[in-house]
């Protein structure tokens, strides 16, 4: 049997081991001071029933867009307490969308970006298992309901699918490259994840605009979707969704990541495999009783970073359910987060260990 003394100098070994890999004098604290797994943040009010969330801050709340009737959105002022706060679109679906996608009866993945002076809200409207899709547009002055000025404004579809086409216009994200300049990011299994350039004049897709390849699985069905792309220290991450999603506790969703120093890519991940072909770096994967993590955002306040997303409770019969968690980055420039691979024993201090990023 092995002393206690020789027992705690392993622990020790290890646990500076471990530090090295990681970004910053803050995260080696609060690893040291803080009980295992814990770093995930503890939300309370309106947060069942949350699926694809993307979050913006402004007027000094935190505001949540998620798939559901009309686009349901959720306030808060510190990422812990939630409230419902309406719906982008009065009724179920945007007007255009019975006519371009028949049978639809909700819109899915909203995803939330500010450029030209306005707030921009890209969302998508489909059937499930459909590859007929429709990706629109709406925008808006504030996302503070109580504002003045405060009014969507539905530009209508900027990107569509058709069975055997090419992608399927879903999941879109939008990310801003260093001149300011939108892109759009989108897809779901059939055909991979896509990118193109928006005009930034009117958020369409740019009539000259190329698609890029950025992701896929071999074979197709394996599934990826939900793109989000983040920029950091001179390279592009792309995160994406591996497996399937709305399955309730039987979800095997997991967040895999990869990057490039153009946003057009190629991403690899940290082993060099392509996302083309079957790569990407494990960031979250279901445990416990938390099933299907996925659909991420991931959300920048100042110095610190947050990976945002939904997952399923096992404990409540597969609800869906609203998950923020403290994200940091290793010294290699990987990012890593509470109750991923590396981050199982990721403090209950999120707001030290996210701001390890630049």
């Amino acid at each position: 049997m092995p002393s206690p003394c020789r027992s705690v100098v392993v622990a020790l070994a290890l646990a500076l081991t471990l530090l090295t890999l990681l970004d910053g004098s803050a995260i080696a604290a609060s690893l040291a001071a803080c009980p295992r797994g814990t770093g995930v943040l503890p939300l309370t009010g309106d947060i069942r029933g949350v699926h694809d969330p993307a979050i913006a801050r402004d007027a000094g709340a935190f505001f949540l867009f998620t798939t559901g009737p009309g686009i349901e959105i959720r306030r808060s002022i510190d990422l812990r307490r939630w409230t419902a706060a309406g719906t982008v679109f009065p009724a179920a679906v945007p007007e255009w969308a019975p006519e371009v996608i028949p049978g639809s009866i909700d819109v899915w993945a909203p995803d939330v970006s500010f450029f030209g002076g306005r707030f921009h809200l890209y969302y998508a409207v489909s059937t499930f298992a459909s590859q007929h899709s429709a990706i629109g547009h709406a925008s808006n002055a504030t996302l503070d309901p109580d504002a003045p000025g405060y009014a969507w404004l539905d530009h209508g579809p900027v990107l569509t699918s058709e069975t055997g086409g090419a992608w399927n216009a879903i999941d879109p994200n939008v990310a801003l490259d260093d001149d300011g300049q939108p892109w759009i990011t989108w897809g779901s299994f059939f055909g991979g994840v896509k990118l193109a350039r928006l005009d930034a004049q009117t958020g369409e897709v740019a009539g000259d605009a190329e698609v890029y390849d950025l992701a896929l699985r071999d074979p197709w069905y394996l599934g990826v979707e939900a793109p989000f792309l983040v920029r950091r220290d001179g390279w592009w991450y792309l995160f994406v969704s591996f497996g399937f999603c709305c399955r309730g506790a039987d979800s095997d969703y997991e967040v895999r990541v990869g990057r490039a120093r153009d946003i057009r890519g190629p991403y690899l991940d940290d082993a060099s495999a392509p996302l083309l072909d079957n790569g990407g770096r494990l960031v979250l994967t279901g445990y416990g009783s938390v099933r299907g993590p996925g659909h991420n955002a991931v959300l920048r306040d100042g110095r610190s970073w947050w990976l945002v997303h939904h997952w399923y409770d096992a404990t409540r019969d597969g609800a869906r359910t609203l998950g923020i968690r403290a994200l940091a980055w290793t010294r290699d420039g990987w990012p890593v987060v509470a109750g991923g691979p590396e981050g199982a024993s990721f403090a209950e201090c999120p707001t030290s260990l996210a701001r390890s990023g630049r």
